[in-house]
């Protein structure tokens, strides 16, 4: 183990958390096996998909996959091969787990580019504000990962989820009111304090926040399907343009508040709005279908769409933005049954 003083915070040491945009060594994934999330056959339906994210992620980097245990390995393994994936792109950590939400779940990494060192923060998990029980296991993940990759690890002692947070890689952290101030996380802790653990084990300087989030959203407003940096001072930002529309108001009130940020430098945002999808629902259930949930990684972008009449747009916008990317727009109408896409399936891990 690396010989890093965690008794000291991560920013007192020199570390923060890259951007999303920075190179990856991998994704870190937890399979689905849990009913509690895709019911029925619904889970079997989910997994084609699944396996097409895990596909285009291995095209420019490896893909660490949280298996809870060694026939669900063996079964993936087979699934992935049939697949046409790259198993030398795959590796695997055999742990118990409860769900499949990685990014939430899972591991924080956290970079020291002076000294090219790299550790993992060990956020608390209580499932969304105790929704969804029993988490331990998944709780565990993140001390799992550090002693699978030899790494350090801080422990801030407080609940925090991947997907409430969004950085720009030059101090600023990007988050929602309706999330991390929710009595059902942290009620011990103001926003003051809050912020300044953010600030302490994230490695940045400032919190800037947005009101909430979107319908069908279980996380009470997690930030990644809503705003996302794409660079250090430009977000794409989802807008909802029918006024009556339940995202209407909140997405109104998120854009403004947009607006008047400044970053560290003192720079205003740069705002690309997005469309969201036309209400994607499903056994009359609204899900929070979002193309604001892609995921960075080093093939491209890889952005959910919903077989809807906005995915083009959606696509559109997101080649402009990212001119020096490869889009790559894969199927999520079946994982958004689960009440989160590909961003909130995964963590990256960064490369130094």
């Amino acid at each position: 183990m690396p010989d890093i003083n965690t008794s000291l915070t991560p920013a007192e040491l020199g570390f923060g958390f890259p951007a999303e945009w920075f190179p990856h060594r991998a994704t870190w994934l937890t399979f689905p096996h849990n009913e509690a999330s895709w019911q029925g056959e619904r889970l079997a339906k989910m997994r084609p998909q699944y396996l097409a994210f895990i596909k285009a992620i291995t095209q420019g980097e490896n893909v660490g996959i949280i298996a809870n245990d060694e026939n669900l390995k063996t079964f993936v393994s087979k699934e992935l091969d049939q697949t046409g994936v790259d198993l030398s792109k795959i590796e695997f950590v055999i742990k118990p787990t409860n769900d499949a939400w990685c990014r939430d779940h899972g591991p924080s990494f956290v970079v020291n580019e002076k000294t090219k060192e790299k550790a993992i923060v060990n956020w608390g998990h209580n499932a969304w504000g105790g929704k969804y029980p029993p988490y331990d296991d998944d709780n565990r993940t993140p001390q799992a990962i550090a002693n699978y990759l030899n790494l350090p690890v801080f422990n801030p002692g407080i609940i925090m989820e991947g997907g409430a947070v969004e950085f720009n890689g030059a101090g600023s952290l990007l988050t929602s009111k309706s999330c991390l101030l929710n009595l059902n996380r942290n009620p011990h802790l103001n926003q003051a304090q809050i912020e300044e653990i953010l600030c302490q084990y994230y490695g940045v300087q400032q919190i800037l926040w947005v009101e909430g989030g979107i319908v069908g959203d279980d996380t009470d407003g997690h930030i990644d399907d809503t705003t996302r940096f794409i660079n250090e001072d430009t977000v794409i930002a989802c807008v909802e343009h029918d006024k009556n529309d339940e995202n209407y108001k909140i997405l109104q009130t998120n854009l403004q508040m947009l607006k008047g940020m400044r970053l560290v430098n003192g720079k205003q945002l740069n705002i690309i709005e997005i469309p969201m999808p036309k209400a994607v629902i499903i056994d009359d259930f609204r899900t929070p279908g979002s193309y604001a949930n892609f995921l960075i990684c080093n093939a491209g972008v890889i952005t959910p769409v919903f077989n809807n009449q906005n995915d083009q747009i959606a696509i559109d916008i997101l080649e402009k933005a990212f001119p020096e990317k490869k889009i790559i727009p894969l199927e999520a109408t079946e994982i958004i049954w689960g009440q989160g896409s590909f961003h909130c399936l995964s963590q990256q891990e960064p490369l130094v």
